[in-house]
């Protein structure tokens, strides 16, 4: 299945916040949320749970998450 790597913007207390909970391996439900909706408003459909890859470190940071998708058929 193909991968979209969806870019979510947010603030330092919440890019640590998920950051920690990735490192103690878990998930940070609202982001994930959000990149499973940001797939959604591009016109894909979610396969699987969003996966987080990181935090950038630009202003604002930016949380990144691939998420896997359906292929369309036509």
């Amino acid at each position: 299945m193909p991968l979209m790597r969806v870019q979510l913007e947010s603030d330092r207390t919440t890019a640590r916040k998920v950051l920690k909970l990735h490192l103690a391996g878990r998930a940070h439900i609202e982001s994930r949320e959000a990149a499973r909706d940001r797939v959604r408003q591009r016109g894909r459909t979610p396969a699987a749970d969003p996966v987080f890859v990181g935090v950038t470190n630009g202003v604002p940071p930016r949380l990144l998450y691939d998420v896997e998708v359906h292929l369309e058929s036509e």
